[in-house]
């Protein structure tokens, strides 16, 4: 469908709502429209699946998948906001990041540094650490689905593979597997998601943020190809070639855990993107007590100290009142 055309159905549909602005590059299997959600006056990201694959699902468990991924909160997770019908087009949005995405700064920054890499990574950790806590894979972990907010790595679209996935009609003619969702995409797949394995879990996630990781730090995915099915291929069956031999300055540490998570039994990854963010942070200063969870600024939402500082600056107000009222000076 024409750009024109389809931004013109929305905003008939949609336009109580919202005011569709521009169109995006395209994400995938869907379209992506900028727009302003009227009541709060935000501006918000559209994204409308093609009209195929909309066709095979389910209009309403698609939209109770995309209610449950939208309990997620976490300052490092851009939250869905909402899910629903625009005449036969389903779409689902949420807050507009307007800042750069991670294959942007990769693209721009091959290899990237050491501290950056590190600082990424955990922000990324963290996010699907938290994510997993709460019984939700991504299953589509890319440089794409990471964006730059506030210079923090913020994760998109935390749960549309499971509701695309759940929201399938028996009846359907485009198979999910066509679009590549189940699959997710092929330069970060892992082994038993290429293959199709129903007992998929949170360590497909995992092996996704070493492939990020790999190539963050060597400037190029572990395995390529010159077909889909040569590089799921590769994901399944060719050794990984070690960090080191690509870049050889890499800490002994970072290939550690990076390698770590690209093994291809899903056994043998690291047991929680939470031990991730634990090798990734510093070590303790000698007699300290070992923090527990993994790193505490990890665990910390970003706005805290602005609440912190915000209670310290009115408790002393309050007490300069105090003291102005009862004729005190300074001490």
């Amino acid at each position: 469908m024409r750009t024109e055309t389809l931004q013109s159905e929305l905003q008939s549909a949609l336009g109580a709502t919202y005011t569709i602005e521009r169109e995006l590059p395209r994400g995938g299997m869907s379209r992506v429209f900028v727009a302003v959600e009227l009541a709060l006056r935000r501006r918000v990201v559209i994204k409308v699946l093609d009209p195929e694959l909309a066709a095979s699902l389910s209009a309403e468990r698609f939209k109770r998948e995309i209610t449950l991924a939208a309990r997620l909160q976490h300052p490092l997770i851009v939250p869905l906001l909402n899910a629903g019908q625009a005449g036969t087009s389903l779409y689902y949005t949420m807050p507009l990041v307007d800042g750069e995405s991670l294959r942007e700064r990769i693209n721009r920054e091959r290899p990237m540094a050491f501290p950056e890499i590190v600082r990424i990574l955990e922000d990324v950790a963290s996010a699907i650490a938290y994510a997993h806590d709460e019984g939700i894979v991504h299953r589509d972990v890319k440089p794409e689905n990471v964006m730059f907010f506030h210079d923090r790595a913020v994760v998109l679209d935390f749960g549309i593979g499971k509701a695309l996935s759940a929201a399938q009609r028996d009846d359907g003619e485009y198979k999910i597997t066509q679009a590549g969702v189940s699959l997710g995409t092929p330069a970060y797949i892992a082994p038993e998601q290429a293959a199709g394995d129903p007992t998929l879990d949170h360590r497909a996630d995992i092996y996704a943020v070493g492939v990020v990781a790999y190539e963050m730090i060597t400037g190029h995915p572990p395995f390529r190809g010159r077909t889909t099915k040569d590089v799921m291929a590769a994901h399944a069956y060719q050794p990984l070639e070690p960090i080191a031999t690509r870049r050889r300055d890499v800490p002994h540490a970072l290939a550690a855990i990076v390698t770590r998570c690209l093994e291809k039994e899903p056994a043998r990854r690291p047991p929680s993107a939470h031990e991730i963010v634990r090798a990734l942070a510093p070590a303790p200063p000698a007699g300290a007590a070992p923090a527990g969870g993994g790193s505490a600024l990890a665990r910390i939402p970003i706005w805290v100290p602005w609440v912190i500082a915000a209670l310290a600056s009115a408790a002393a107000l309050t007490l300069a009142m105090m003291r102005g009222g009862s004729g005190g000076g300074a001490p």
